[in-house]
């Protein structure tokens, strides 16, 4: 068995496993942004946009 190529494979591994943590929580949080702003957002419309229909026409 080769064993420094064993660790540096699974060195690798590892790194690589933490780069796509990594990676998945800056998406994780950019999302959580985004659904905040969107949130706000909405509550800030008027809340009576839309409750009225004009029938006559």
């Amino acid at each position: 068995m080769d064993i420094p190529s064993l660790s540096i494979d699974l060195n690798q591994s590892l790194l690589g496993q933490n780069v796509s943590l990594a990676v998945t929580k800056m998406a994780l949080n950019s999302a959580k942004q985004s659904g905040a702003q969107l949130v706000e957002t909405l509550q800030a419309t008027d809340p009576n946009l839309g409750t009225i229909i004009d029938l006559k026409g």
